[in-house]
């Protein structure tokens, strides 16, 4: 009897991972674009790190999801 089912709990946690990373650098984006900037930040905003880490956080979804349904 597998109590904890490592299996699944893997993939959850690389779905909640890989949303909150996507989820994440587009809230940053957002919020650049509307010209609101948390304090005391210095320097920019790496536009492009933060599309590169949204694609990033889309393929780790979509492949934790894919796994959630093969199980």
């Amino acid at each position: 009897m597998d109590i904890f089912n490592i299996n699944e709990l893997l993939a959850q946690l690389m779905l909640a991972l890989g949303a909150a990373l996507a989820i994440g650098n587009a809230y940053a984006l957002i919020q650049n674009r509307r010209g609101v900037r948390p304090k005391n930040m210095e320097g920019e905003l790496h536009r492009g790190r933060a599309w590169w880490l949204i694609s990033v956080g889309v393929v780790i979804t979509g492949w934790a999801a894919a796994s959630l349904l093969a199980l």
